[in-house]
């Protein structure tokens, strides 16, 4: 794959940026022993003896989460959800089975019931869509998630169940989801791909159980979902804190985690302390136009992944898939994926900062070989400010409707941009900002008659956020 220099320079920032944070040490991100006891403190005389005022409670803040989802066991930690997959903090699990660093914030509301430990965690966008050049588009469009999960002990090992569900099938632009310049995939009625659009995700985006038993600091696990996100790629980019301010999907989303909403798959895996393997069987097909409905098929398509935490701040992975017959469009073609990448998260709860890098190659049968990259980083400070910046370099061969002479042509377009979400309002759980993005495509001179050259897109949104 050839890069553009815009590309390359792209890149370098990027990693000029991590490096710093790679090189940083730190001494309360390793293991984590149990604090040792308190001595007792001797009282004081009567006549020494003062009464305390006592302070004024506050509301929550976004780090009182953080210090729950952590699974720190103070008075807000008690209801802390342990982990569904292994013997490790619950910050180390992402979207699916995938793993992310284990120092990442794990954002939701906890809360037990009996045995069941329970969290809830959503968003919603509202957005002014502003997509520049020829094939621009201009609309206010929502996107949003909802998830919920549910765990307990049963009998050897723990049981574990999700749900995730959207309205964006209601909220974007019906089943033509919404204007995102140089995206492609799937198809909004059946017959036609989207070209220059997003998408919008399945009403039911999960539905999955698990259960998994412990062995020391290792267990094995089984993971079902209809749908449910096989053991392929990084986390999925709603997931990411390197990406979940992003109110856009990426472009390279084909390549790397698209198959985080999956009608059929099932996983099973085993953990040895800080790695993971893991395999799974499923329906190779993307989702269809029907956004509401539950779809189902043999497991037809395989995939294997390999995860390793090797430091609190770090997660890495590498995977295969070979899905059949993924596009509804194209039956006929199978596309053999491989993915790698790395996460680093430095900063502590006062100042999260996560990078992510990752590769996917699509290997079409028949057909050519597709690359993608993707670098990603998100910054937060004093718990109501993110900073966050993407950049993409992806070779796309459907940028053209069936039927026009270029519809197979393969170009490499690039897409660099960068935002800020500002909260305005915390109030308990629920909190409430105020964003905006900008992005500038690259193309080819061949595709600047189409796209207008270097156009420049952006997006204010309003932000909600349950955690």
């Amino acid at each position: 794959m050839r890069f553009t220099p815009v590309a390359w320079i792209a890149m370098a920032l990027m990693l000029a940026v991590l490096t710093p944070a790679a090189a940083q040490t730190t001494h309360d991100h390793g293991q984590h022993p149990p604090p040792k006891p308190a001595k007792p403190s001797q009282p004081k005389p009567a006549t020494q003896a003062k009464t305390a005022k006592p302070k004024p409670a506050s509301a929550p803040t976004l780090h009182d989460h953080e210090s729950m989802a952590h699974g720190d066991m103070g008075d807000r930690g008690q209801h802390a959800m342990p982990a569904f997959f292994g013997p490790y903090r619950m910050s180390r699990e992402a979207s699916g089975t995938s793993w992310q660093p284990d120092a990442t914030p794990h954002q939701g509301l906890h809360a037990a019931r009996g045995p069941w430990f329970l969290m809830l965690h959503g968003f919603a966008d509202v957005i002014s869509n502003h997509q520049g050049g020829r094939r621009g588009d201009d609309e206010i469009v929502g996107t949003n998630m909802l998830m919920g999960m549910a765990s307990r002990a049963a009998g050897p090992g723990r049981i574990g169940l999700r749900t995730m569900l959207s309205a964006e099938p209601w909220t974007t632009k019906g089943k033509r989801g919404y204007a995102l310049l140089l995206q492609t995939g799937e198809t909004a009625n059946g017959r036609d791909h989207l070209i220059d659009r997003q998408h919008p995700h399945d009403l039911f985006m999960e539905l999955a159980a698990s259960y998994s038993v412990s062995f020391g600091a290792n267990s094995v696990f089984l993971y079902g979902g209809l749908p449910g996100e096989p053991a392929l790629g990084p986390p999925a980019f709603m997931h990411r804190f390197s990406g979940v301010a992003l109110p856009e999907s990426p472009i390279a989303h084909h390549w790397l985690d698209s198959t985080h909403i999956t009608f059929g798959v099932l996983t099973a895996g085993v953990v040895r302390e800080a790695l993971k393997f893991e395999a799974s069987g499923f329906r190779g097909r993307e989702p269809d136009q029907d956004r509401a409905d539950i779809e189902t098929g043999r497991l037809d398509s395989h995939a294997f992944r390999f995860s390793w935490n090797p430091k609190f701040e770090w997660s890495l992975q590498a995977s295969y898939g070979r899905l059949d017959s993924p596009e509804q469009l194209s039956p006929e073609t199978d596309v053999d994926r491989v993915t790698v990448s790395g996460a680093y998260h430095a900063g502590g709860a006062a100042r999260p900062w996560q990078t992510l890098v990752a590769y996917g190659r699509n290997q079409l049968r028949p057909g050519p070989t597709l690359d993608a990259w993707l670098a990603e980083s998100a910054l937060s400070w004093n718990g109501r400010n993110l900073a966050f910046a993407r950049v993409e370099a992806v070779e796309k061969n459907e940028l053209f409707p069936e039927g026009d002479p270029r519809a197979e042509e393969i170009f490499q377009v690039t897409k660099v941009g960068g935002g800020y979400l500002r909260d305005v309002i915390a109030r308990g759980p629920i909190t409430a900002g105020i964003g905006t993005s900008v992005n500038i495509s690259f193309v080819p001179e061949a595709l600047e008659s189409e796209y207008g050259g270097r156009p420049v897109s952006g997006m204010i949104f309003l932000r909600g956020v349950l955690r």
